[in-house]
């Protein structure tokens, strides 16, 4: 069963639009979506077509689809962070009737859709970045630049918060979490300086103290914290065992010929994208040299990019904090 589609009065908007221009005192956050021509060139939206962004965040990319997809084109909106969602509805508003909103994580697409009795969709995106909003939120304690406490919860609801790993975490798991999550090289040393320095309640005091620990010449491009405030926040938010489970469901949800388009922004989400659309685009996996297959597998994608899509110069240019994304896009058969 499919979402019905409410009759309203649809306007035509650039499609620019999505890019919010950041002008002095506007009570909206600034908000501009990566690869957004890309993300549309390969969901190719129709009208008539259902698609879901299940990281929607303030509806930069759901705003172009829902352009796109004109006049009778849906979309699903889902997304951890309550509070990005409030600032959704106002942007969406010349689309009134062609969406619907939900709080929760990609990883509960299931149960969102079950609810709703939606069998498949046309084309689903995920965005597994951090916005703008939440960077520059202090509040929220994802980034050093700004001071605020520790926190880095997507969803303010979720009970675990940076401040608890920070403050109470043992040094030897406290190190290989930097390790694994954030690559770290200096992971053991950077741990040890926490625990020394204990406790600690804000962004700030972080970021000095890595900073103090970590001896800062080995440092070039990026600060000393860098990778340990991404291992933090990966960790609080379980961002890479959501991944794989993700996509899988996604694949079986999709309808034929329906497209899965991914943007991670670190090297830890594409190699798990990038792993993921190999099993799911492959046959039998078996080890070499067995009489038959017995791991059961079928391939149920193509993948459209053998290699992540990055952005351009003019985008780097016009946006420095999409250096990093990487879109990956694979197609059910």
């Amino acid at each position: 069963m499919r979402l019905t589609i409410s009759a309203s009065k649809i306007y035509s908007l650039p499609m620019n639009l999505p890019t919010q221009e950041k002008k002095k005192g506007n009570p909206e956050p600034f908000h501009q979506p990566v690869l957004l021509e890309e993300v549309i060139g390969y969901l190719k939206p129709r009208s008539a077509g259902f698609y879901i962004d299940a990281t929607i965040g303030l509806g930069g990319h759901a705003t172009a689809i829902l352009e796109a997809s004109r006049p009778e084109g849906m979309l699903l909106g889902i997304d951890q962070d309550r509070e990005a969602l409030t600032h959704v509805p106002k942007r969406l508003s010349p689309y009134k009737g062609r969406y619907e909103l939900v709080h929760g994580n990609f990883s509960q697409l299931p149960e969102i859709l079950a609810q709703r009795r939606i069998e498949s969709c046309d084309g689903i995106l995920v965005d597994l970045g951090v916005s703008s909003f939440q960077l520059d939120s202090a509040e929220r304690g994802f980034s050093f630049q700004n001071d605020g406490p520790l926190d880095m919860r997507m969803d303010r609801e979720h009970p675990v918060t940076a401040d608890e790993i920070v403050n109470h975490y043992a040094e030897r798991d406290l190190a290989n979490l930097i390790y694994r999550f954030g690559e770290e090289p200096l992971s053991r040393k950077i741990a040890r300086a926490i625990i020394k320095a204990r406790p600690l309640r804000s962004t700030k005091q972080l970021a000095e103290v890595i900073a103090k620990g970590a001896a800062p010449h080995r440092y070039h491009r990026i600060h000393p914290a860098t990778k340990t405030f991404q291992a933090l926040r990966i960790f609080v938010n379980d961002e890479l065992g959501r991944i794989p489970p993700f996509i899988r469901t996604a694949a079986e949800l999709l309808a034929s010929g329906g497209t899965i388009v991914v943007i991670s922004f670190h090297s830890l989400e594409d190699r798990l994208v990038k792993e993921t659309f190999q099993t799911l685009s492959g046959d039998c996996l078996c080890p070499p040299g067995l009489p038959q297959c017995v791991c059961g597998n079928k391939k149920i994608l193509r993948r459209i990019t053998r290699k992540p899509v990055q952005p351009g110069q003019l985008e780097l240019d016009a946006n420095p904090r999409s250096r990093s994304a990487k879109l990956r896009v694979a197609e059910k058969l």
